[in-house]
C-alpha cells in the first residue's frame, strides 16, 4: 500500500532579512564535487557530470542562497566526446578558476575506471563568461585525476599559476592515491612548465584527492577530499609558507565530515570548496548525500551543500555546524550583505540545446543533434528517433533530467505506432546503462500495440507484469510516481478516465550509488556509482529503421519537505 503524492509541493519561504538562511543541500539531485568561485558580487558553482551531456553543470547566485542554472559549459563535441564512455565515466571534479579576465576550467575526462587502471584525459579552457565560448582543449598531465588551477595573486604580485591533481599509482603493493602533484602552469603559453612537485601524501583517512588551492595571511591552505566517496567521507586541511611545500595537515583533523554519526542528515559530507565574500567571510561547498534510511540508498545521488567557516587564532579554518565542528548543517547562516537580488541580468545562461526543454535537460553520452533528436512537428514537444538500446554506452536516443526530489511525478505524452517488438518508446527511470526501469509502448505479435514494464539491474533484463494491450492507434499519457523507496508506472486509460497501473510498483533504491557499485573482498571495483537517478524520455528501434516517438506535455513535479 503506497500513499498518494501531494498535488502541490511545499515551498520554502524566503526570509526578507539581510541574514537570510542559506538551505542545505542548495543543489538538490545529482550535482557532486563542487567547484566554487567568486568573481566580484558574483558566484558561480560547477559540478560534475560523468557521462552526461552537457559537461560540467552551472549556476549563479548573488547571495549563496539562490541559485540559478546557466546550464552546461562542455556543450559541443570539440570540447568532450563522451560516446562509449563507462557508466560513471566521463567528466569528474571540474574546476572553476578567473584570472586575466578569463574564467579556466579544468575537468577530467575517464575513459575507464573499473580495477587497477584509470585512462584519464585531463584539459583546461578558458572563456569571456562561464557560459562561453570556451576555446578549444588544452591537454595536460594525465596520470591522474581531479585536476585544479590556483592563480597566486597574492599580495607579492607574483601572478604565477599552478596545476594540481592526484597522481594515480595502479601497481600492486603502492597506494593508488599515491599524493597530490603539483606544477607550474604558463597562462600566456597555455602549457606547464618547470618541475614537478609532490606536495601531499594525505592524512591517515587515506584516498587523498580533488585538490584546491587557497592564499590567506602569507599562508598557502590545500584542500582535499578524503576517505573516499561514501560515508567515511571528508574535507580535509593543510597549509604551508611555500606554495611547493612540504604542507602540514590540521592537526584538528577534518575540517568537514558525516563519518560516525548515521543520524545526521547531511551524510557523505566531503570534497569541498572554499570561497571568501566580498565582506571577508568565508564558506565551504562540499558535496553530501540523504540516504532514505540510515547509511541506506541516497537515491537523489550525491549533492552540494554551503557550511559558514570561521578561521582560529592559529590560522586554521574551522566548520562549526549545528551538530557540533566539523559537522554538516542544514540551516546556515548567509552572508551579511546589502540587499539586493540573488541573481541579475548580464550572466548569460548556456543556450539549451536545441529541442530540449530547459538547461535541468540534459543527454546520455551524446550531444543533441537533429538527425536524433527535434521539435516534433504541429505538436511542437519533442522528437526522438529510435536508435540503441538503454544498455547501449554509445548512440541512445535519451533525454531526462535529474530526480531531485524523494518525491516526485513525472509524465509526458507519446505519440507512437511501433510494428515491431524491437521498436520502444517510453518513460524511463534511469540510474545508468545497467541500471534502470522502463515503461514503454512496443508492438506484440499476439496483442498488437501494448504497453511493457522492464527492469534492468546490473544488466540483468525483466518484466514485472505482463504486456498492457492498448489501443492501437492515438497518444498515450504515461505517469511515474516516486515515493521515496519506491516508484510505480501508470497509464490514463481513456476507456476508464482513471490512471492504471501498468505494474507492481518498483523498487527505487536500486537506482543509486549504493547498489551501482560492486566491489569485491580485495577491495577492486567491477563497477561504479556516482551518479543520481534520472527520469527521462526515449526511443529506440533495433531494426535500425529509426522510428520516431514524439513527447508532448512533459511535467515534472516536486515535493520538497519543509527545510
Amino acid at each position: 500500500m503506497t500513499a498518494a503524492l501531494p498535488a502541490t509541493g511545499h515551498p520554502v519561504p524566503v526570509p526578507d532579512d539581510s541574514r537570510a538562511l542559506i538551505r542545505n543541500p542548495v543543489l538538490t539531485g545529482f550535482h557532486p564535487d563542487p567547484s566554487l568561485l567568486r568573481v566580484g558580487p558574483d558566484y558561480y558553482l560547477a559540478t560534475s557530470t560523468f557521462e552526461w551531456l552537457p559537461g560540467v553543470t552551472l549556476h549563479h547566485s548573488r547571495d549563496l542562497v539562490h541559485w540559478e542554472p546557466l546550464g552546461g559549459a562542455l556543450t559541443e563535441e570539440r570540447l568532450l566526446d563522451l560516446v562509449g564512455v563507462p557508466d560513471s565515466g566521463g567528466v569528474w571534479a571540474p574546476c572553476l578558476s578567473f584570472a586575466d579576465g578569463l574564467f579556466h576550467l579544468v575537468y577530467s575526462d575517464v575513459k575507464s575506471l573499473a580495477g587497477a587502471f584509470k585512462d584519464v584525459h585531463n584539459y583546461v579552457v578558458t572563456a569571456p563568461a562561464p557560459t562561453g565560448p570556451w576555446s578549444d582543449p588544452v591537454p595536460v598531465a594525465g596520470h591522474g585525476f581531479d585536476p585544479s588551477l590556483f592563480h597566486d595573486t597574492g599580495p607579492d604580485g607574483t601572478g604565477r599559476s599552478w596545476l594540481l591533481w592526484l597522481e594515480w599509482d595502479h601497481r600492486p603493493g603502492h597506494d593508488p592515491f599515491a599524493g597530490i602533484l603539483l606544477q607550474e602552469w604558463d597562462r600566456a603559453a597555455r602549457g606547464l612548465r618547470g618541475p614537478v612537485h609532490r606536495v601531499f601524501t594525505g592524512t591517515g583517512l587515506g584516498r587523498t584527492e580533488g585538490p584546491h588551492l587557497y592564499r590567506r595571511d602569507g599562508w598557502y591552505y590545500l584542500v582535499t577530499a578524503e576517505g573516499g566517496t561514501s560515508w567515511e567521507h571528508a574535507v580535509t586541511v593543510a597549509r604551508s609558507r611555500d606554495v611547493t611545500g612540504p604542507y602540514t595537515p590540521d592537526p584538528a583533523g577534518p575540517l568537514l565530515t558525516s563519518a560516525g554519526d548515521e543520524h545526521l542528515a547531511l551524510q557523505k559530507a566531503g570534497h569541498g570548496s572554499l570561497v571568501e565574500t566580498p565582506d571577508g567571510d568565508w564558506y565551504l561547498a562540499h558535496l553530501t548525500a540523504r540516504p532514505l534510511t540510515p547509511l541506506g540508498a541516497c537515491v537523489l545521488g550525491r549533492e552540494t551543500a554551503i557550511q559558514k567557516v570561521r578561521w582560529t587564532d592559529e590560522g586554521w579554518p574551522v566548520v562549526e555546524g549545528d551538530a557540533g565542528a566539523g559537522r554538516p548543517a542544514v540551516h546556515v547562516p548567509a552572508p551579511v550583505s546589502p540587499a539586493r537580488p540573488a541573481t541579475v541580468p548580464g550572466v548569460p545562461r548556456a543556450a539549451s540545446p536545441a529541442g530540449l526543454p530547459g538547461p535541468e535537460w540534459m543527454t546520455l553520452r551524446r550531444h543533441p543533434d537533429p538527425r536524433w533528436l527535434t521539435s516534433a512537428p504541429r505538436s511542437g514537444g519533442l522528437r526522438l528517433y529510435g536508435e540503441e538500446s538503454l544498455s547501449s554506452r554509445h548512440r541512445q536516443s535519451l533525454v531526462a533530467r535529474r530526480q531531485q526530489h524523494e518525491r516526485f511525478r513525472f509524465e509526458t505524452t507519446v505519440s507512437f505506432a511501433p510494428a515491431a517488438p524491437q521498436q520502444m518508446a517510453g518513460l524511463v527511470h534511469f540510474y545508468n546503462a545497467g541500471l534502470w526501469h522502463y515503461a514503454h509502448i512496443t508492438r506484440d505479435q499476439r496483442l498488437g500495440r501494448v504497453l511493457r514494464q522492464a527492469v534492468c539491474d546490473h544488466g540483468r533484463y525483466s518484466e514485472t507484469a505482463a504486456p498492457m494491450p492498448v489501443p492501437d492507434k492515438g497518444p498515450l499519457r504515461l505517469r511515474l510516481t516516486g515515493l521515496g523507496g519506491e516508484a510505480a508506472f501508470s497509464w490514463w486509460d481513456a476507456r476508464t478516465d482513471t490512471w492504471s497501473p501498468l505494474g507492481p510498483a518498483l523498487d527505487a533504491t536500486r537506482l543509486s550509488d549504493e547498489h551501482a557499485t560492486v566491489g569485491d573482498a580485495d577491495g577492486h571495483f567491477s563497477s561504479w556509482g556516482f551518479t543520481g537517478a534520472f527520469v527521462g524520455l526515449c526511443a529506440q528501434d533495433l531494426t535500425g529503421a529509426r522510428l520516431p516517438a514524439d513527447f508532448t506535455d512533459v511535467r515534472y513535479q516536486g515535493c520538497d519537505d519543509e527545510r
